[in-house]
């Protein structure tokens, strides 16, 4: 080790680090590996705020790492707000240590005279979304990993107007922080600055949930649901929400409905993995479910699973669903006769381009963003004049109105069953308004693939990976030719066969996209929050009747495994 890097180990070894993260230290330098990775790099913000793996050291989530964070937040607030008392909002999910880890980050915010509401149980992250706006607080703080590995936990970041941190806040924000020394933390609590919320906020996020999920029909208690919340938060507000709307015939996977850290009955609480809702189609099955819905542990992602002609459970991927539910929102709009093009619906540069061709068709704005859903909340702050109907992204996370300004499990889940309601009312089904859209505006199939790189070494690896696609770009991929390459963190946009290039105009990122000749997209990038180099894959064609959807479905699976192979994966 050089250094620089011994000099960084041995600062935890004396004040102001208490006694047990001292001795924690020195069992940690029994494995000089593990005693490296803890302390190479310090955690950075990504595109969902902080998340790494527990334990001690800089690269670690700890109350150190969490209270150097806090404390350079505190100091940034009082720059930016001059009304007194400034005030945040905390809430936690069910992973391991999220409580505590939430009250110490409480504790460091009342010793800098900041006013603290925070929940005192576990609660989602839309509903801490949705309350920093309802109780007109200056920010708020989730402690959650999502749904990475029961060893991590993270610190998300959210601002005044219910969304994540973003320009410019976030870079004044992490240079406030990256100022801060663990020596500057204050941890003594003053209690009085400290206040519990629970039942009131609660209520009120139901209701807002219910208004902007539910439509004028009937039926919804004949529509018959499986739910699973993996063992996360969704147990607090799903069940409440679909109650309070109607929805009476709807069935726990009760093995999953506790909350637990571990997750015990799943090797990943993810609903973008199929494993993780195996509990939930087994149930509905047995007991003749029409949907089957599941959400990661924090409550921002969810996966469904819906009968398909064959009346066979289907399991969607988050573009399907995020097809269907935007198509139900632009026809309850176009039949209350609300759309007069003053309206955005909203994706990412790595979801289906369905998207924009459905908001063309209904003569409504389209915005795209970076991925990260606090782009998404960015635009329905940049643009007040325009009503925002709803928007999401590939990764399961899809939101609906204004309100709540982070991808809401919650409410998209309360959609999802009124769009089952609406299809099945009409003796159709969910599965079928998909093959309709795919008819109407063209069709798309994505799929996603990931690596994961753990560690200094891996970092370095996903590293080398992106600088040889961005140095050394393919000039066809499985024969086709490549038309066009986007890359993010230059901002150009290279049109190859027309040999000219234009600006992008949105923020730096380190995302490559190529486009081929025949319209098919690949994607490809670091993950913000996981140590993983994602490859997104979009193809299309046209699909003409409703009956060719199986052949032409299999012809875009076929097409997606040529330009895997195409691309070297």
């Amino acid at each position: 080790m050089n250094d620089a890097l011994n000099a960084k180990i041995e600062e935890w070894s004396k004040p102001p680090f208490d006694e047990e993260t001292r001795a924690q230290l020195n069992l940690l330098k029994q494995n000089p590996e593990q005693l490296g990775d803890a302390f190479y790099k310090d955690l950075e913000f990504g595109t969902g705020g902080m998340r790494g793996i527990m334990g001690i050291g800089t690269n670690r989530i700890n109350a150190y790492t969490l209270g150097k964070s806090t404390q350079g937040l505190c100091d940034y607030l009082k720059s930016a707000f001059s009304k007194i008392p400034i005030k945040v909002v905390i809430a936690y999910d069910c992973r391991n240590n999220s409580k505590s880890l939430a009250v110490k980050v409480a504790e460091i915010f009342s010793a800098n005279n900041v006013k603290v509401l925070i929940f005192s149980d576990l609660r989602t992250t839309p509903e801490l979304s949705f309350a920093v706006k309802h109780l007109d607080a200056n920010c708020g703080i989730v402690l959650t990993a999502s749904h990475n590995p029961p060893e991590y936990n993270g610190y998300k970041v959210y601002w005044k107007d219910g969304g994540q941190i973003v320009p410019p806040q976030d870079n004044e924000i992490i240079e406030q922080i990256n100022n801060t020394r663990f020596s500057d933390i204050q941890f003594n609590a003053k209690r009085e600055l400290i206040e519990w919320i629970d039942q009131k906020v609660d209520q009120a996020f139901f209701e807002k949930s219910v208004q902007l999920g539910q439509f004028e029909q009937n039926g919804r208690e004949n529509f018959k649901i499986v739910f699973t919340p993996l063992h996360g938060t969704s147990i607090t507000a799903v069940p409440q929400v679909l109650a309070k709307a109607g929805y009476t015939d709807v069935h726990l996977v009760e093995a999953q409905s506790s909350p637990n850290g571990n997750f015990p009955t799943v090797e990943s609480p993810n609903p973008e993995e199929p494993e993780a809702l195996k509990m939930a189609l087994d149930l509905a099955n047995g007991i003749g479910a029409d949907m089957v819905i599941g959400t990661d542990p924090d409550s921002d992602r969810l996966g469904i699973a819906v009968r398909d002609h064959n009346n066979k459970f289907r399991l969607l991927n988050g573009n399907q669903t995020m097809v269907v539910m935007t198509y139900f929102l632009l026809e309850q709009w176009k039949k209350s006769k609300r759309l007069d093009g003053r309206q955005f619906v909203a994706s990412t540069i790595v979801s289906t381009p369905m998207i924009q061709k459905m908001a063309q068709a209904y003569g409504i704005q389209y915005r795209e963003t970076l991925t990260g859903f606090k782009w998404i909340g960015k635009l329905i702050e940049d643009f007040p004049s325009l009503e925002f109907i709803g928007g999401g992204e590939e990764s399961f996370g899809y939101l609906v109105g204004d309100a709540i300004r982070d991808k809401d499990a919650v409410t998209a889940t309360l959609l999802a069953c009124e769009v089952g309601t609406y299809a099945k009312n009409n003796n159709q089904s969910f599965y079928e308004i998909l093959i309709k859209c795919y008819r109407k505006f063209g069709a798309y199939k994505e799929k996603l693939i990931s690596f994961t790189q753990q560690g200094k070494e891996g970092a370095d690896k996903i590293k080398a990976m992106m600088e040889g696609y961005r140095n050394n770009p393919p000039k066809e991929i499985s024969g086709i030719k490549v038309s066009q390459l986007e890359d993010y963190l230059k901002s150009e946009q290279i049109f190859i066969l027309e040999n000219r290039s234009e600006k992008i105009n949105l923020p730096k990122a380190d995302v490559l996209i190529f486009s081929l000749e025949d319209h098919s997209k690949i994607a490809v990038r670091p993950s913000g929050t996981e140590p993983k180099i994602k490859f997104y894959f979009s193809v299309n064609d046209k699909l003409h009747k409703h009956e060719d959807w199986d052949r032409v479905e299999f012809q875009l699976d076929q097409k997606i495994s040529t330009l895997i192979k195409g691309i070297g994966l």
